[in-house]
This record gives C-alpha cells, structure tokens and sequence, in this order.
C-alpha cells in the first residue's frame, strides 16, 4: 500500500498528550525516528498543549479532535486516550481519510474492531495498534529458543501478572473505561502467545472473574475492575492459552510468561530467561540468561515502509483484533457462565 515518495511526506499527529508517561512525546519521537514528520497534538488539558509546544516547537495545537481534522493536513494520526475512546476518535479519522494508530488495546469490544477497520477499508486508509511490544527482547529470544526445538512441541502457555493491592485511583481501574483488569497488560501477554502460537485457530474462549473487594477502598466504587480475572483460550488442535491478572494474589512467584512442551519448558519475564530440559526423564537441565534488548521502534519503521514502499504490514486490524476478540469472549463467558465459540479464529 505505496502512498507516498517518502517518509517525511507522512505527516503525523497524535491525540492525546496527557503527562502519564509522556507518551505523546514518546509517540512523536519514535514516528519521527522513522523518517515521519511531527505536525500536531490534539489534548483537551491547555498545560500538555504548552508542553507539547514546548517538546516541538512550531507544532500545531488542537484542543479538541474535530478541529484538528478540520484544519490539520496530518495524514496519520495516532490515538493515545482511555481504552473506551478509542473506536469513536479512530473512525472520526478514517471517515476523515486519515491513517490510524491506536495505542493498545485497538479497542474494547470486536465490534468496536470490526467497525474500525470496515471504515478503514472503505476510505483506503490504514489501520494499526501500537503493539511495541511484538519486538520486546523477551518475546524474540523466547520465538529462537523455541524455533530450534529445545522444549519439542509447545502445547500450553500460561501468563500471568500481579499481586496483592488496592489497584490505582485512575481510569485504568475503571472497567467501563478501560474494558477491565485483563485489557491493559493482558492485551500484551496474550500478543506474546499468540506470536508462539502462530498459525494456531483459536476454537472456545472461557473467562472467571472474582470482583467486589477492592471496588469500596477506590475512586470508582462499582465501577472500578475485577480484583481478578481470567481467561482461557483452547485452539482447535487442542492447544490452549491461559492469562491471569489480579489484585488478589497472595504468591507473585515465578515468571511472566511459562511455555510448556514435550520436551522441556521456557520461561521469562521482563528481564531474564529460564530454559529447563531433560537429558533422561528424572535428569533436569537448567541454563538460565538476561533477554536481549527490546526493538519497539520497528512499528513505527514498519508503517512507514508500508505506506512508502508497500512492505508488508506486521501489526494489522486482523491481528490487533485476535486478543481483543479473546477479551471480549471472555468477559461475556464470566456473565453467561460458559464457554463461547470464537467467531475469529
């Protein structure tokens, strides 16, 4: 999908420029870092649009996001707001025949995603999610050891990611806002297994939840997220995948990520990596290393590449949807109290 002669001929901007994590400027910079050319900020706070005057001078501000595609000549915009916005901004920018980036999650529900990248589709724009992490050191060294063979034959992945404590006053914490607790880091973990399981269709997706005991201590009282939440994906070859995130669990050991095979397992977190095999049954191997560094800033070369050279798309809307679909199968499981079929698989 060759659009333009070069990057800097994508103008850029983003929607969003709160001062959690100075993702604005994380945003523009990474776009700018792949021969993009920064050109607007849409924030509804007048003391971010200074900062971001103040980060790049001379860019134009926006307080609001109808102005900005009114009068902005940004071709591709990128989405950085709460989780339950981002479907409405997305398809204003598409019906205004502007490229997309959502921050992850894409969105909340597959409908949501559906209606995105239709609207994509139809305007001949781009659509994407800011899935940095598909390059996390941790997942590529995992993706080689796994491909030589080491464990055999992977069957089960378990993620999970927690502790015990009272979840934060913000919006993350709200379930209606953010689609709750498994949607902000569970979307990641759950993008890991499905790069180990590439290829594999999902089948059944079943979700629990245990609520209502942190919601009373919080800002957003009966709104506020599951203490915990589960999800377990089975894939047609018989396969399956099981994410956790909690606010209740009392025993935080282990790894992030734990990769069963026939052979032997792999696990690891942010930072390191556990290999175990067997020589002999009852004879356990174990070699232990640090993970490579990350290489988040492949996303952003990738959509440039793909609108000026028409290289393959790595993140696209059928992908961003996969765990979005997961989540929302879930999260409809825990209130019918069954196993739901995948519509995509």
């Amino acid at each position: 999908m060759a659009k333009f002669k070069q990057a800097a001929d994508i103008k850029v901007g983003v929607v969003g420029y709160g001062g959690a994590f100075n993702m604005g400027r994380h945003h523009l910079n990474e776009m700018k870092q792949a021969g993009m050319t920064p050109v607007a900020v849409c924030e509804i706070d007048p003391v971010r649009l200074a900062a971001a005057t103040a980060d790049f001078p001379g860019i134009e501000t926006y307080p609001g996001v109808n102005e900005m595609l009114a009068a902005s000549k940004a071709n591709l915009v990128t989405i950085i707001t709460p989780h339950n916005t981002h479907a409405d901004i997305a398809l204003r920018c598409l019906n205004a025949g502007k490229s997309v980036v959502c921050e992850k999650p894409l969105a909340i529900t597959t409908e949501e995603c559906d209606a995105m990248m239709a609207a994509a589709k139809a305007n001949k724009c781009v659509i994407s999610t800011y899935h940095n992490r598909h390059w996390d050191g941790c997942i590529l060294k995992a993706l080689e050891v796994i491909g030589s063979g080491a464990i055999g034959e992977v069957f089960r992945i378990d993620a999970r990611m927690g502790g015990f404590g009272k979840p934060g006053d913000w919006w993350r914490s709200s379930k209606s806002i953010s689609g709750g607790i498994l949607y902000d880091w569970g979307v990641h973990l759950l993008e890991y297994g499905l790069q180990i399981f590439k290829g594999e269709k999902i089948e059944e997706v079943t979700g629990v939840s245990q609520t209502g005991y942190w919601a009373p201590q919080t800002a957003w009282k009966k709104d506020t997220n599951e203490d915990e939440a589960m999800a377990l994906v089975r894939f047609k070859s018989g396969k399956y995948l099981s994410l956790c995130i909690s606010n209740l669990n009392a025993f935080p050991s282990g790894k992030m990520l734990e990769i069963r095979g026939t052979l032997g397992g792999y696990a690891f977190d942010g930072r390191t990596w556990e290999l175990t095999t067997f020589k002999a049954p009852g004879e356990k191997v174990v070699v232990s290393g640090n993970n490579p560094p990350s290489e988040g800033h492949k996303l952003y070369q990738n959509i440039a590449d793909h609108l000026v050279k028409g290289e393959k798309l790595i993140i696209t809307g059928e992908w961003a949807r996969r765990p979005i679909h997961i989540l929302d199968l879930a999260d409809q499981s825990v209130r019918k109290r069954c196993a739901l079929k995948a519509s995509y698989t």
